[in-house]
């Protein structure tokens, strides 16, 4: 199904979950399909997670944290159909997907500083509509209206066999699948508990469990989602 010929109202639809889930290459599947723009807003806490290595900084320290975001810039830029993350003007699509950049990202996105620098950015980004919002609290905090949210969700064992075959295909250095195991579920657990914007689905939030599903039936599924919900509008 493709709605890209239908008359769409424009709308904010955001797909929260964990790691591993299949959210990126759902998200970018369904923003093709409908013709909107997909944005990656985990991407945006990588490039903090970066800089902060680049500065050799503690991601406990509020102030130092506070005194990095005044003079970061972020921003997104499609080269070749991709979208490509840009720190500081230079292009670290690539050196934020390690696992060490992951863990670091879990704990500096547990700073209120972080996330209050990246939720203005988040929002201006959506502030268009006609896009599709990856993360982990898009539909409870940044956007809690949006027209429709989206919780993908999986089986830890699959999404920690998926998250690993991703890495190894970009051939990570001293990768193992237990490792990764053992790294997803102590940042799904960091992430769920923490004291600001915990990954949790919004209770409106419709949710999918892509154990056993592949992307283009997690896909169909949304399509059909959205076709209602725009049918509420009078348009289609």
């Amino acid at each position: 199904m493709d709605l890209t010929d239908l008359s769409l109202p424009p709308m904010i639809i955001t797909i929260d979950g964990p790691a591993g889930a299949g959210k990126t290459t759902v998200s970018r599947t369904l923003a093709s399909r409908l013709g909107y723009r997909y944005i990656d807003t985990g991407a945006l806490y990588r490039g903090v997670a970066l800089a902060v290595q680049q500065a050799g900084i503690d991601p406990d320290d509020g102030e130092a944290l506070a005194g990095l975001c005044r003079k970061t810039h972020l921003d997104f830029t499609v080269k070749n159909d991709d979208l490509r993350l840009m720190l500081n003007g230079r292009d670290v699509s690539d050196r934020i997907r390690s696992p060490q950049i992951s863990m670091l990202a879990s704990a500096v996105s547990a700073r209120p500083v972080v996330r209050d620098f990246l939720l203005n950015i988040q929002r201006c980004l959506g502030s268009a509509k006609k896009a599709v919002l990856e993360g982990r609290d898009m539909g409870t905090v940044v956007f809690p209206d949006a027209d429709i949210k989206f919780f993908l969700e999986a089986d830890a064992d699959i999404r920690a066999r998926r998250r690993f075959e991703e890495l190894k295909a970009k051939q990570t250095p001293g990768l193992n699948l237990a490792s990764v195991r053992q790294d997803m579920i102590k940042r799904d657990r960091d992430d769920s508990t923490r004291d600001v914007a915990p990954l949790k689905p919004a209770s409106d939030a419709i949710r999918i469990d892509s154990t056993d599903l592949a992307i283009d039936a997690v896909v169909a599924v949304m399509l059909d989602h959205i076709k209602a919900k725009a049918s509420d509008f009078g348009d289609i």
